[in-house]
């Protein structure tokens, strides 16, 4: 966990311990539990807001699919009037 060894964790611990005394200690941990929690909490609403964004339609999307829609019946239009040329002749 972030490259620290234990004999390190332990020096730390020590430190917070000196620093702010034993009846804090708690108090702390929950602070910061509840941070954290707030901050898993923000990052889901952050990861769902981004994939409902991707599901959205996108124009470019719909542009394209009419643009091809239109494409095709003009080339529908076309073979039938080269199928009708066809059957004069």
């Amino acid at each position: 966990m972030f490259f620290i060894s234990g004999a390190e964790i332990v020096f730390i611990f020590f430190i917070v311990l000196l620093v702010f005394g034993a009846d804090k200690i708690p108090t702390i941990a929950r602070g910061l539990a509840k941070g954290m929690t707030q901050i898993r909490q923000a990052t889901n609403d952050i990861k769902s807001e981004i994939q409902k964004s991707a599901k959205v339609d996108d124009p470019s999307k719909a542009l394209k699919d009419t643009f091809t829609k239109e494409v095709k019946e003009v080339k529908k239009d076309f073979d039938e009037l080269t199928d009708s040329i066809k059957r004069n002749l």
